[in-house]
């Protein structure tokens, strides 16, 4: 069975357009031609929808209400596009859960090359848990506990932190972070990390103090 896709744009030709390349790489699309039509078929059909392509500019419901009322009772991967490439509201995307983030006009093939990579990162083959204080990391559910308990995470926030503690001890510097948790060369501001550090370590209670802040340079995941 192929995986589906939904795909949401008040522009036609947009729609027609990801549907082509996302059909030469045998995905199966579902189409939206605004955010209450997404809602309503995220709804019906999210047993099988694997991944959204969600426009921000949309009449009736705009991507960002969108965006949260799915938030409320799913953590499907969703990339975020828009003609507005302005850097705060790329914080204010990652803020609400997003995990990417493509600013039009884009390339079609670089757009299916960031699903190809999300998708993998999302469905990963091995069955593998690594636990270190108490935090309690599931690759193959993609899942956080901390003490026992499980904590709601997104795609970048979990990638980040299962990043650092993959380097646990390893002073980060951000670019590299960027490089490697991002899987692309990022251009914008290092607060993006700075944001995500942020909320992580209030999800993470009092295990956060393991988070340290290196001035100058990054962080890095030490339990002491």
């Amino acid at each position: 069975m192929n995986t589906t896709i939904l795909v949401v744009d008040d522009e036609q030709r947009m729609r027609t357009l990801l549907k082509d390349f996302l059909a030469q790489k045998d995905y199966s699309v579902i189409e939206a031609k605004d955010g209450e039509e997404a809602l309503e078929i995220f709804q019906e059909k999210q047993d099988i929808i694997k991944l959204i392509l969600l426009d921000v500019m949309m009449p009736k419901l705009d991507g960002w209400s969108v965006l949260r009322q799915i938030r409320q009772t799913s953590k499907v991967p969703i990339i975020m596009l828009t003609a507005r490439g302005e850097e705060q509201d790329e914080l204010f995307g990652f803020e609400l859960g997003v995990d990417e983030y493509i600013s039009k006009p884009f390339s079609p093939k670089i757009l299916v090359a960031r699903v190809e990579a999300i998708l993998k990162r999302t469905n990963p083959k091995t069955n593998k848990v690594i636990e270190y204080g108490g935090i309690e990391i599931d690759e193959s559910g993609r899942t956080v506990k901390v003490d026992g308990k499980v904590v709601e995470m997104s795609l970048r926030e979990y990638e980040l932190l299962k990043y650092m503690v993959d380097n646990i001890g390893i002073a980060l510097p951000r670019d590299k972070i960027l490089n490697n948790v991002w899987n692309y060369d990022y251009y914008g501001d290092s607060r993006t990390i700075d944001s995500h550090i942020k909320k992580i370590r209030h999800k993470l209670g009092k295990k956060g103090k393991y988070i340290k802040t290196m001035r100058g340079i990054g962080y890095k995941f030490e339990i002491k």
